[in-house]
């Protein structure tokens, strides 16, 4: 076998956001982007991020969140959407599927994740 590039590139990284452990993983697949991000060590509630094809503005995309495994709640749509719009704007704009659980989804602990979750780019 030759030393090619993986068929699915993935990272992860382990940093404390906080005070609180908190890992990522990021795995690209070729119609999507999967990203964990625990501060359980589970993958916890299971959301699709996907960008709105009826938005007429392409700068500025709407993004859709839909929950597909885990608890509904409007705080799991703001922080998904908060943490993969920028990774689905970079990976030209494919949804991302992510599961979340988190200790800390305070705005501060949000900021913080994004550049962890960016320090794990597979896209």
């Amino acid at each position: 076998m030759s030393s090619s590039e993986p068929i699915i590139r993935s990272r992860q990284t382990e940093k404390e956001v906080n005070g609180v452990s908190t890992q990522v993983v990021c795995t690209e697949f070729s119609n999507y982007i999967f990203i964990v991000l625990t501060q359980y060590g589970k993958m916890g509630t299971l959301i699709s991020v996907t960008p709105d094809t009826r938005s007429n503005d392409i700068s500025t995309p709407a993004f859709s969140t839909k929950v597909l495994l885990g608890k509904d709640e409007p705080l799991t749509h703001v922080c998904a959407k908060n943490l993969a719009t920028f990774v689905s704007q970079e990976a030209g704009n494919r949804p991302v599927l992510m599961g979340l659980s988190l200790k800390d989804s305070s705005i501060d602990a949000i900021k913080q994740m994004k550049e962890i979750i960016r320090s794990c780019k597979v896209w």
